[in-house]
């Protein structure tokens, strides 16, 4: 009689672990990358921090605080003790760490010393956010931030940033390329071509014909915004990528 060989559970257990870690290191782990984008409230609850994706990095700005009215006092560079916190950047240029949910740069402290430090910042959860500044290693000090807004869309600036044309292409050129654009009308004017005075002395109404309603302008898109302020609050910074300091750093990257 034929005896069925033993399987021993342990060994494929084992085995089932070596290949799920195979499969992470591979990276084909379903699991998809937190995102850091977002309003973040610090640890003490004064302020609220927006981090946002701008020309490939990440950057965090104050877009909230508990106490309005606060100043940079503590800058070393007098002229700028005087400006507001509120919109002031934290988070600076911060780059993703290779294959980890991690990203690297600096940060200002605003609160104490007025000083830059290096710094990362790492997702623990889809709701809380891991910062970790160090003056020199092992002087290093770490908070953890809690989400109170929602990851934040790309903004519009970085299609600019990475060499989208200023000027779009005119309306229809691959289909007058291909043929498929539709003919112009008798008299009228060629593409790209300026009226002559009898075009445009036919386009102008008769005396007394109604007017064509005026055509709206298309709406441009949304702002980073969250809830409105609460009482005693400046309305909200929007879209931290069109702060002086973050845009001037995506225009010219040597100037970080």
């Amino acid at each position: 009689m034929l005896q069925r060989p033993s399987i021993n559970t342990r060994r494929l257990a084992a085995w089932g672990i070596v290949l799920s870690a195979g499969f992470v290191s591979a990276g084909l782990s379903p699991a998809l990358a937190l995102d850091p984008t977002g309003d973040w409230a610090v640890e003490e609850g004064v302020a609220h921090v927006r981090v946002a994706e701008c020309n490939g990095s990440m950057w965090g700005a104050v877009a909230w605080e508990k106490r309005p009215g606060g100043l940079d006092k503590n800058n070393p560079d007098v002229s700028k003790r005087t400006r507001p916190t509120l919109g002031i950047v934290l988070l600076m240029d911060m780059k993703k760490k290779a294959k980890a949910d991690e990203w690297n740069g600096k940060v200002y402290d605003a609160k104490d010393s007025g000083k830059l430090y290096s710094a990362s910042i790492k997702p623990k959860s889809t709701d809380e956010l891991e910062i970790e500044g160090c003056l020199v290693w092992p002087l290093c000090g770490s908070q953890t931030w809690t989400r109170v807004g929602p990851p934040i869309p790309s903004s519009p600036t970085n299609s600019l940033a990475k060499g989208a044309p200023a000027t779009p292409a005119k309306p229809g050129l691959i289909a007058r390329i291909t043929g498929t654009a539709p003919k112009a009308a008798p008299g009228a004017p060629a593409p790209g071509q300026p009226a002559t005075s009898a075009q445009t002395a036919t386009t102008v109404p008769a005396s007394g014909a109604p007017k064509a309603a005026p055509v709206a302008a298309p709406k441009a898109p949304a702002p980073q915004r969250t809830a409105a302020a609460a009482p005693g609050q400046t309305a909200d910074i929007g879209d931290i990528c069109l702060l002086p300091e973050i845009a001037k750093a995506a225009q010219n990257p040597a100037a970080k």
